[in-house]
């Protein structure tokens, strides 16, 4: 569900951290460009904000490979969705020659 909805943020521009949110000129405490992705707190992160104690500790991947993985998860969560589609479309249907 969390990745969902950070992808659903993602894609309407919304940002995802507090101090991190992105707009025209990137981070909005330090104005830098945003380049990599916080896994632990869902954020995106310039260069100085990845370096903050905040996030020293933290696993921090770069921006395309954190895409790459949420593009991933959410395309295997589809595949899943499908899958469980096509089981019930099915089940409907034989429901449905039984009843006739």
């Amino acid at each position: 569900e969390r990745v969902l909805e950070l992808a659903r943020r993602l894609s309407r521009g919304e940002a995802l951290g507090a101090e991190e949110e992105e707009g025209e000129e990137g981070c909005q405490r330090h104005r830098e460009p945003l380049e990599a992705f916080c896994k632990e707190d869902g954020a995106l992160l310039c260069a100085i904000c990845r370096e903050s104690r905040a996030h020293r500790g933290h696993t921090v991947l770069p921006l395309p490979e954190a895409a790459r993985a949420f593009e991933e998860q959410i395309q295997a969560g589809l595949q899943t969705l499908k899958d469980d589609r096509d089981k019930l479309l099915e089940l409907r249907e034989a429901e449905m020659r039984r009843n006739w």
